[in-house]
């Protein structure tokens, strides 16, 4: 398996896959593939990294910049990521999360946030913290890591790009 970044021959791929990946999910609205498009139509999608396996994608993870109480604090969030049904469990996932974290640390990233499975991004260090709120979502699947030196997180409201309100 390989990682690298997305091309544009890899658009309909990565829609399937985030479509396949997200079908039976009950937290899902099914809007994911969407949110990825309309993040990269806006100039938004920081880091958008595939997984190739026989040359084929079989993952794809997204990130892109958020805002904490209104202002750029070189902050990310991370999402959507996902992987073919049929490939998940051969940490495929975990590796697509590694590689873009490690590319937006690479650009400076002070941190990520994220809304998912507290047991599955604890193994990357994620973790809620009470100084960053995202509204309407339970503060126990909202998530926080500080990526520079010292780990400094700061206090407010995050907000995502304007493309997540439609998901």
């Amino acid at each position: 398996m390989t990682i690298r970044d997305e091309t544009t021959q890899d658009r309909a791929a990565i829609s399937e896959i985030i479509a396949a990946a997200f079908r039976d999910q009950p937290h899902s609205s099914q809007g994911e593939s969407k949110l990825v498009d309309a993040l990269r139509a806006a100039g938004a999608l920081t880091v958008s990294l595939v997984a190739v396996e026989d040359g084929k994608p079989v993952g794809h993870v997204a990130f892109s910049a958020v805002t904490i109480d209104g202002t750029d604090q070189g902050w990310y969030g991370l999402g959507p990521v996902a992987v073919l049904p049929e490939m998940q469990g051969r940490g495929i996932g975990r590796a697509l999360i590694e590689a873009g974290l490690e590319r937006i640390k690479a650009l400076g990233a002070a941190g990520s946030v994220l809304v998912g499975n507290p047991e599955f991004y604890r193994r990357f260090g994620f973790r809620t913290d009470s100084r960053l709120r995202l509204s309407g979502v339970p503060p126990e699947y909202f998530m926080a890591l500080a990526l520079m030196p010292g780990g400094a997180v700061p206090t407010g409201e995050v907000r995502y790009h304007a493309a997540f309100d439609d998901v």
